[in-house]
């Protein structure tokens, strides 16, 4: 944790030894920027240690308010390393062309307006309700009568702080204006325990589709206590998929659904590793269409060795505001959208919430329409 503060007085000294001596023509606005520098540096651990706090809603307001400085402080940071980055070409440049006084007055408070801009908009974005994206996946040799058999998928919602009651609300009833065939939710659905949050997740239960409302853990259940929301979400109704799968009949043809828990699972409960084989081991042959519920897209080596036609994912929330969701691919295979990988299809969700910063920049939430066609 010293670590940890030590590198978060250091990045904003930088900021602030970057922006402050260039704004001298505006002696408030270096106030300003110093105070808010002092502020952001004070609030973001303490949305860390806010679970600490039992005492409701201080806990929360504290929380929100570290994550709301996280996500003013991303955009401070990037903008102003970028801001010296560009600085390069033109001190080189400074050898042979006069450049005006102005640039670096101008730059610096380009930054603030910027990053005050970027986390406003992404703010509105992720407070927005997701809108719903709608995805067509061709099955080669799909038996008619799961031709337009549709799967409303939602992930990553992370109820905690900033994502309550009304939210999870307005998410189920745009869900249920849908009518689809069944709904998955693909893990890190919350951020906080059964006992404090089981109020806000309840609405889930009203989730309604043909087949049912189908669950898979993701990392944040696990930091969480799986088992108590495991068990929670089961005497909402929701069936939950731990290395297993169902059959579910349509019409004249079956599909065998099935879920694994988390990629790093195994690190909280080594009985939890996941498990893609042993969750479609025994499925009957006439079952010919199968789908995987796996919270991490990087579960697709798995998933294809184990013959799944698709696979339904989350957990990179597309990256969720720039320039981060260009680092995503370090670590996972996919960061948003249909992909092949192999015999295999993958569709990774942008996510329904949003975790840390309420801030969407150029990876919108989303509920998730998807419809199994013919090839």
């Amino acid at each position: 944790m010293a670590s940890i503060l030590i590198l978060l007085v250091l990045l904003h000294a930088y900021i602030g030894w970057r922006l402050i001596p260039a704004l001298a023509f505006a002696p408030v606005l270096q106030w300003l920027l110093a105070a808010l520098l002092v502020l952001m540096c004070l609030l973001m651990p303490l949305s860390l240690l806010a679970r600490r706090i039992r005492t409701q809603p201080l806990s929360d307001r504290l929380a929100a308010s570290g994550v709301l400085a996280m996500g003013l402080f991303s955009s401070l940071f990037v903008l102003t390393l970028l801001r010296d980055v560009l600085a390069v070409p033109v001190w080189v440049a400074a050898f042979w062309l006069s450049w005006p006084a102005w640039l670096a007055p101008a730059s610096a408070l380009a930054v603030l307006l910027l990053a005050v801009l970027a986390t406003l908009w992404g703010y509105l974005n992720a407070r927005r309700t997701a809108r719903v994206v709608r995805v067509d996946v061709p099955i080669e040799g799909l038996p008619q009568a799961l031709h337009g058999f549709s799967i409303a998928q939602l992930s990553d919602l992370h109820v905690g702080p900033t994502i309550k009651r009304g939210y999870v609300e307005a998410v189920v009833a745009r869900t249920n204006a849908l009518q689809a065939d069944m709904v998955a939710i693909t893990g890190d659905l919350v951020d906080g325990s059964v006992q404090h949050l089981a109020v806000h997740v309840a609405p889930l239960a009203a989730l309604r589709s043909r087949h049912g409302t189908f669950f898979v853990t993701g990392n944040h259940e696990y930091y969480c206590g799986a088992q108590p929301w495991v068990d929670e979400l089961r005497r909402l109704g929701l069936r939950v998929l731990m290395n297993e799968h169902v059959l579910l009949q349509h019409g004249d043809a079956a599909l065998a659904l099935a879920g694994v828990t988390d990629y790093g699972a195994h690190n909280f409960d080594a009985t939890q590793r996941s498990d893609p084989q042993a969750a479609i081991a025994d499925a009957p042959a006439h079952a010919r269409v199968r789908v995987l519920l796996a919270h991490q897209p990087r579960s697709a080596g798995a998933a294809a060795r184990s013959g799944f036609h698709l696979q339904l994912s989350g957990h990179t929330h597309g990256g969720q505001f720039l320039p981060w969701k260009w680092f995503v691919r370090l670590q996972q295979p996919f960061t948003a959208g249909l992909h092949r990988w192999q015999h295999m299809w993958v569709y990774t969700s942008r996510g329904t919430g949003y975790w840390g910063p309420p801030k969407r920049l150029g990876a919108p939430s989303e509920i998730t329409h998807l419809r199994l066609v013919s090839a």
